[in-house]
């Protein structure tokens, strides 16, 4: 590994014990997380949780939320939100750069009628 002792990405890596030591969460919090579907830790063939990195930072935003007076309930909402929003704004960007893509075309046509302003 390079300079950080931190693997990143999705690859679950941790067990729930240090999990629990790097979040600051209890095991029976990580547990409740999970049967409540806010995270979803890998499994390995012995049923053994593994938490990636990514499992790590969405229990600290669950802890955020948390501690800001949430319940579990109305974190599972936000959690949807903010996927939610992060799916539209992936999808708004692909659609920019495919109109800018088309735009760009055709401006670049030799035949291309000027554009009417309304």
């Amino acid at each position: 590994m390079s300079g950080s002792a931190r693997p990143t990405g999705a690859r679950g890596v941790y067990s729930i014990s240090v999990a629990a030591e790097l979040t600051g969460v209890g095991i029976q919090t990580l547990r409740l997380y999970e049967a409540r579907g806010l995270v979803t830790p890998e499994r390995t063939e012995g049923g053994t949780r593994r938490y990636s990195a990514d499992d790590l930072d969405r229990v600290r935003r669950i802890t955020d939320l948390v501690d800001a007076g949430l319940n579990i309930a109305g974190v599972a909402m936000v959690l949807d939100l903010e996927a939610t929003n992060a799916r539209l704004r992936t999808a708004n960007r692909t659609q920019r750069q495919r109109l800018r893509a088309r735009t760009s075309d055709d401006e670049q046509a030799p035949d291309a009628a000027p554009r009417r302003r309304r």
